[in-house]
């Protein structure tokens, strides 16, 4: 079959953190993608101002390098695909490795295979994609290079990876310096046999086999990733197949349910480093752009007029975690942080709070998040929202609150099924590491999670690896725990292990809720008061309404209190007299750690200024009627 061996496809993928797109920014650098003036990133990949915040990748996103080899051969451009490194963003990562011909396996020199590891190296031999090893991180003063080796050897054979597969070569670098070597260097030190990223590349270009095709095939192109842009609108991202696709080109779209209609291609674009460029043609291989299609989906492809054949359609595993988002239904809804009347409605008048608002930004998300799905419930103005994981949903719910949107939450479920007329629900593999010393703590932990340990190992450096398989629900709010138990020195990753028979009832949260039994401001009187009672959330001054969570409970039940108390002024005293107590600063909570404080009948209200934990019914009487109803049966 003909060959193209002036282009290679290959994707980076990696656990979290391990420095996928801290390599990619050395690749870009040394091949010549910016200029010698030129103010660059660090992280340049990370574009997202989310990502930039939380120091993770969200997107799968391409950039094209153009490498020369030291031969002085024809140069060759090299497309990367930069994933996630998080498991509940395992949609990007599939739809990625649909696009490429081969991939780099990034393995931390300390840390070695972990748990996202396993998941991406796994859906890369399921595709039969060829892997080059990378061991990143080699000056760690705690790396162990030969071990991780090792350990990845072991992970192939654990994944059933044939003798082609397992046959990987290895590549030894430190990403942040921007030097990469075929020869092991010594634990804790920089590759000294080189000082540039050239053996990775001409590894990328001896291992990664360049795209084959079949000489005049009708066109076969593979919509993987969508884009907008002001003046072009949807973009559309695919990988040319076989044929050619060229500017002003009339091609059949194939759509999702098997429809074929014929559109034209009013632009084509090529990825050169971070920018597109305008193209006259694409080849089979090529990575392009095409814009004029309005309602293309990702997964469709664009064929041949004459000879229309469809590629199979990317499949993505199914979502574990659901959560119920809706319009604000709080009596705050549409008056600022502050809740203080005209003023601060006058501030926030773009604010979005109506359901059609809320039903069309989730419609639009689903277009470019293959793992995600929206379900209709009961009520018309919310809706039941399913993806990998609480991150990937907790992100949705941010990305929206930044653009104005005003909703509430309803605690994190996760998506059961029923396999031989019994219940299942999904379960995790979570890897944990700790200090020998905080051991017990941990598996005190998850023994109140259901969680069995699978297996433990010591590496002699004062740290554990212990790996346990837990029910799903069993992590809501697990996060927060371990941190606390472990004094913020544990480190935890989870990943999808199928499905398995429900485990039972889990109590994970302890304490009950402190819960506002009036509408008012906060005082610090009040609150001296309260202190003693548990932790509060909210500082003087904030407002609150009746049935709004102003604290946790340091008992188990929920206690009502009137948070909004004023001391009253005597004829004897000022109201300022005799107040020496100081109020202990209250905790905190981040969006993703008050859908993890969350119990059933409470929920969160995210607005673009606050995030307030509340009961899902906001009258006191009420609640109590329900509860000795069901109390009583």
């Amino acid at each position: 079959m003909p060959t193209r061996h002036d282009i290679r496809n290959v994707a980076i993928v990696a656990h979290v953190d391990h420095g996928k797109t801290t390599i990619v920014d050395a690749m870009l650098k040394q091949a010549g993608a910016f200029a010698a003036h030129q103010q660059v990133d660090d992280r340049v990949m990370d574009s997202n101002d989310l990502e930039r915040e939380k120091g993770i990748t969200i997107l799968a996103k391409n950039t094209a390098v153009k490498y020369h080899p030291k031969d002085g051969g024809a140069p060759i451009t090299i497309n990367i695909i930069d994933t996630p490194g998080h498991a509940d963003f395992g949609g990007e990562v599939e739809r990625g490795l649909s696009m490429v011909d081969a991939v780099v396996l990034l393995v931390d020199a300390s840390e070695g295979p972990l748990p996202q590891t396993r998941f991406v190296l796994r859906k890369a031999l399921q595709q039969r994609k060829p892997v080059i090893l990378c061991i990143n991180k080699t000056d760690r003063p705690d790396s162990r290079i030969d071990e991780v080796v090792n350990e990845t050897y072991d992970l192939f054979l654990d994944l059933d990876a044939d003798e082609d597969q397992i046959e990987f070569p290895i590549v030894y670098a430190c990403g942040r310096d921007g030097i990469a070597s075929l020869t092991k260097p010594e634990d804790g030190t920089v590759p000294q046999d080189s000082t540039s990223l050239e053996p990775f590349f001409s590894t990328i270009l001896e291992h990664v086999p360049a795209p084959t095709y079949e000489e005049d095939a009708p066109l076969q192109a593979h919509v993987t990733n969508l884009d907008a842009d002001n003046f072009l609108g949807r973009i559309a991202l695919l990988r040319v197949e076989q044929g050619e696709l060229r500017k002003g080109q009339t091609v059949a779209w194939i759509k999702r349910d098997g429809t074929i209609s014929n559109v034209r291609i009013t632009e084509l674009m090529m990825t050169e480093a971070l920018t597109r460029k305008p193209a006259e043609v694409a080849g089979p291989g090529d990575i392009c752009a095409v814009a004029g299609i309005p309602d293309i989906m990702i997964g469709e492809t664009l064929a041949d007029p004459e000879n229309p054949v469809a590629l199979p359609l990317i499949t993505v595993d199914q979502p574990a975690i659901s959560m119920t988002i809706g319009t604000n239904t709080s009596p705050l809804v549409g008056r600022g942080g502050t809740g203080k009347g005209a003023d601060a409605k006058a501030a926030v008048k773009d604010r979005k709070v109506t359901a059609r608002q809320v039903k069309d930004r989730l419609d639009r998300e689903l277009i470019g998040n293959v793992s995600l799905r929206v379900l209709d419930t009961e009520r018309p103005d919310a809706w039941e929202v399913q993806g990998r994981g609480e991150l990937a949903l907790a992100i949705l719910v941010e990305q929206m609150r930044r653009e104005g949107f005003e909703l509430t939450i309803g605690k994190p479920q996760v998506v059961t099924k029923e396999v031989d007329g019994k219940l299942h629900e999904p379960v995790e593999r979570l890897t944990v590491d700790v200090p020998e010393e905080h051991m017990g703590a941990v598996t005190q932990l998850m023994g109140v999670r259901k969680g069995r340990m699978d297996n433990m190992s010591n590496h002699g450096s004062g740290w554990v690896r212990m790996e346990f398989v837990v029910p799903s629900r069993g992590l809501i709010g697990f996060r927060t725990e371990f941190l606390t138990n472990t004094r913020g020195t544990g480190i935890a990753h989870s990943i999808h292990e199928g499905h398995e028979p429900w485990f039972g009832q889990l109590v994970t949260r302890n304490n009950g809720s402190l819960v506002a039994d009036r509408a008012g401001s906060v005082t610090g009187f009040a609150m001296t008061n309260l202190q003693e009672r548990g932790v509060l959330f909210v500082d003087p001054g904030t407002e609150v309404y009746e049935g709004m969570i102003v604290g946790e409970n340091s008992r188990s039940d929920d206690m009502d209190v009137n948070i909004t108390k004023e001391k009253k002024l005597t004829n004897m005293r000022s109201a300022s007299a005799d107040s020496f107590e100081a109020i202990v600063p209250p905790r905190k909570l981040s969006l993703e750690q008050s859908l993890e404080f969350c119990r059933d009948d409470e929920c969160v209200e995210v607005t673009p200024e606050a995030v307030r934990i509340r009961k899902v019914v906001l009258d006191q009487k009420e609640r109590g009627r329900s509860a000795s109803r069901a109390k009583n049966g």
